[in-house]
């Protein structure tokens, strides 16, 4: 495996669970622990639909080389070296105006970056993207986000039972909320891997306003992002609320500020320090103390907005997730 082409450091051993965000994290380590259900899946997938996507790109775009996009192929070898990924992702380049980057695959997967993306991004700032894709790839984000569509599609089979419609949104808005904080888990994981972190706050501004950063300032975006959390009544906050139902990614202001607040958190600098958990301990993660790490996660998130919508509704998902944590105490008990 290359070396990066510039001085960062590389991250041996890194453990997902070290940028993870802690919501995404503790549906993780849950999910990890199903380890049966995993491998069946991981067959199944590689069997067929794994097979069919592979053979679509390979036959309809670009795989990188030594001689085909050779920036981008070093990139995805560069990522997986920092991320200390054992097997190197392959890259592919697809053809469409629209700019977009995808991880596909469970046993072997890949990345697909198109060309409206490489035409609106930078090196440094692609850089972090194929970095965002490696850490989906190195947290299993396919794979168990595939688990979970396929348990909500499970649920469907009881929609006729009195209320059941209402059951089953209410696992689709789940599976959205940990989708979104999937994607901000990997915008830490892309930071890890490029290293720098203006980059990073610049291609998810480009993400919103396009190629012209002439005519953008990452600190008027930030001003935005604080405008968006605290602007208007509760009325605009169950908006906005409203606003993020059928999505799977957080907005472009969200992901700017978080990703910003977790750098200037020190998390970032301490993992850079050697500060990090490692895979070989994965399997000793407990899932009661995950979900108590994503339960003071929302509480902080809570305490620090300033949306009116939040305010109200602070004392009634406080309760909720104090009676989430008694639930998974009693689970921490029998792990003990």
């Amino acid at each position: 495996m290359t070396t990066p082409d510039r001085n960062r450091v590389q991250l041996p051993g890194i453990s997902s669970r070290a940028y993870e965000h802690p919501a995404d994290r503790s549906a993780l380590v849950a999910m990890r622990s199903l380890s049966g259900f995993d491998s069946v899946l991981k067959r199944m997938s590689g069997l067929f639909s794994e097979r069919r996507l592979r053979l679509m790109f390979l036959a309809s775009a670009v795989r990188t080389s030594e001689t085909q996009f050779r920036a981008l192929y070093d990139m995805g070898r560069d990522s997986a070296y920092i991320l200390d990924l054992h097997r190197i992702p392959e890259v592919y380049v697809q053809q469409s105006p629209r700019a977009y980057a995808m991880a596909i695959g469970f046993d072997e997967p890949f990345i697909v970056v198109s060309t409206g993306l490489l035409d609106l991004m930078d090196e440094e700032e692609l850089r972090f993207v194929v970095g965002h894709e490696t850490s989906h790839i190195l947290s299993g984000h396919a794979v168990y986000g595939t688990m979970l569509q396929i348990l909500t599609q499970l649920a469907t089979r009881v929609a006729w039972i009195p209320l059941g419609y209402i059951g089953l949104r209410v696992i689709v808005a789940a599976l959205e909320e940990w989708a979104r904080k999937a994607e901000m888990s990997a915008d830490r994981g892309g930071l890890l891997a490029g290293q720098d972190p203006d980059a990073a706050l610049r291609a998810l501004m480009k993400l919103a306003g396009g190629s012209r950063l002439h005519e953008m300032n990452i600190e008027a975006f930030l001003d935005q992002a604080r405008e968006y959390d605290t602007a208007g009544d509760v009325r605009d906050g169950l908006l906005k609320v409203l606003n993020l139902l059928g999505t799977t990614h957080p907005f472009a202001v969200t992901r700017v500020a978080e990703l910003d607040r977790w750098r200037r958190s020190g998390e970032y600098d301490a993992i850079l320090a050697g500060n990090y958990p490692r895979r070989e301990d994965d399997a000793n993660a407990k899932i009661s103390e995950e979900v108590k790490a994503a339960a003071n996660s929302y509480r902080e998130s809570w305490a620090q907005s300033q949306d009116p919508f939040i305010g109200v509704l602070r004392d009634v998902a406080e309760g909720a997730v104090n009676a989430g944590e008694r639930i998974f105490n009693r689970f921490a008990r029998r792990e003990n």
